[in-house]
C-alpha cells in the first residue's frame, strides 16, 4: 500500500537520468482526464486511475515523450502543454523509485471520443470525486497541487516544483480519514442535502463533511471545510471530536476513519456555497432525522446520543 507527503521529505540521496512523463489535462469545467490503469499486470501503479504518460525512450525530450505517449495511447495530440510539476517517489528509507515529470494542457472532448488503445477507460473526473476512487498516489497528489496552484509556477531556468511521494512497505495500509460536523441547535442536527448528481449518496442528508488534504490535521480539515461548505466560521478550539466510526466498505479497498466533531461555538449561518455537491442546509430534529440519511451518519448520531464513543462498520471478525 501507499501513502502520500507532498514536499516535506529530505532530499533525494541519488538521482534518476531518465524521468517519466504524465499529461495532466483539465477540461473548461475543471475535470481531469484520468485512465484506469490494467490491475494484474506488472506496470506502475497497477488498477488506480491515474494521468496518461510513460517513460522516455533514449535521446528522446521529455516534451517529444509526453507528446508521442499521448498520441500512442489515445490519438491526441494536445498543443500547448506546459512543465506544470515534477514528482519523486521515494520507498520507506527515502530511495527514489521514480521521477516523473508532469505537464499541464487543456482539452475540451468528451471521454467516449477519445480513443483508448492501452489501459481500461478514460473518465473526466471532478476533484471531489477522486476520494471514492482507487488513484494512483501521485496523481492524487498533483491533483492537490493543482488545486492549490492551478497556474504552471517554474524557476528563473523554466523548472517546475517538486513534489515527493513516500510508498511504503506492503504491510501498511492506508486509511482514508474523513471529518464531519455535528452542529446541534435546539435540539436539531445541521444536515446538507447532497446534489443528485454527487457519486456518492445522491439527494440523500448528510452532515458537512470532507476528507483532510495532504498535510492537513483532522481539526483543520473540519474548520476548512465547514467554511467551505456552510460558510460557518469555527476556531478549532471550540471542536471535540465526539465520535470515530472506524469503516470497511466492501467497494473500497481502503478502510475509513470518520470523525465527528461537536463545535461548542460558531458564528454565522449556513449558506448554499456549493451548489454542485449540497442542494439545501436544514436543521432537522435529532428525534426525527429523514428516511434519506447517509447510514452511517444516523449510526454515529445514534451513537453519540447515547455517549458512545467507538463504531465500526463492515469489519468481519
Amino acid at each position: 500500500m501507499t501513502d502520500t507527503d507532498a514536499g516535506s521529505l529530505p532530499s533525494s540521496p541519488r538521482t534518476m537520468d531518465v524521468p517519466g512523463t504524465a499529461a495532466l489535462l483539465v477540461d473548461d469545467c475543471g475535470r481531469y482526464l484520468l485512465h484506469l490503469r490494467d490491475a494484474n499486470k506488472p506496470i506502475w501503479s497497477p488498477g488506480t486511475w491515474g494521468l496518461i504518460g510513460g517513460g522516455t525512450e533514449p535521446g528522446e525530450t521529455c516534451a517529444q515523450c509526453i507528446a508521442r505517449e499521448l498520441r500512442e495511447e489515445t490519438g491526441l495530440t494536445v498543443p500547448g502543454l506546459t512543465p506544470f510539476i515534477t514528482v519523486e517517489t521515494v520507498d520507506a528509507a527515502g530511495t527514489l523509485k521514480d521521477r516523473v515529470l508532469v505537464y499541464r494542457g487543456t482539452l475540451n472532448r468528451p471521454a467516449h471520443e477519445i480513443p483508448l488503445h492501452e489501459g481500461i477507460q478514460l473518465r473526466w473526473t471532478h476533484p471531489d470525486e477522486t476520494a471514492y476512487m482507487t488513484m494512483d498516489p501521485g496523481t492524487a497528489v498533483v491533483i492537490h497541487e493543482h488545486q492549490r496552484h492551478p497556474h504552471p509556477r517554474t524557476d528563473s531556468g523554466g523548472t517546475p516544483p517538486t513534489v515527493r511521494v513516500r510508498q511504503e512497505g506492503e504491510h501498511r495500509e492506508r486509511s482514508i480519514v474523513g471529518a464531519h460536523l455535528v452542529l446541534v441547535r435546539d435540539g436539531a442536527v445541521l444536515l446538507g442535502k447532497r446534489h443528485p448528481d454527487s457519486p456518492f449518496a445522491p439527494s440523500t442528508w448528510h452532515v458537512p463533511a470532507g476528507h483532510r488534504e495532504p498535510g492537513e490535521s483532522a481539526l483543520a480539515c473540519m474548520v476548512r471545510e465547514a467554511s467551505e461548505e456552510t460558510g460557518i466560521t469555527i476556531e478549532a478550539r471550540d471542536l471535540s471530536l465526539v465520535h470515530t466510526l472506524d469503516q470497511r466498505n466492501p467497494w473500497s479497498p481502503f478502510p475509513r476513519l470518520q470523525l465527528f466533531f461537536a463545535a461548542s461555538r460558531w458564528s454565522g449561518e449556513p449558506r448554499i456555497l456549493e451548489p454542485e455537491r449540497c442542494t439545501e442546509w436544514r436543521w432537522w430534529p435529532l428525534d426525527a432525522l429523514p428516511g434519506r440519511l447517509v447510514e452511517y451518519t444516523r449510526t454515529a448520531l445514534a451513537a453519540i446520543a447515547c455517549g458512545k464513543s467507538y463504531t465500526d462498520l463492515g469489519w468481519t471478525e
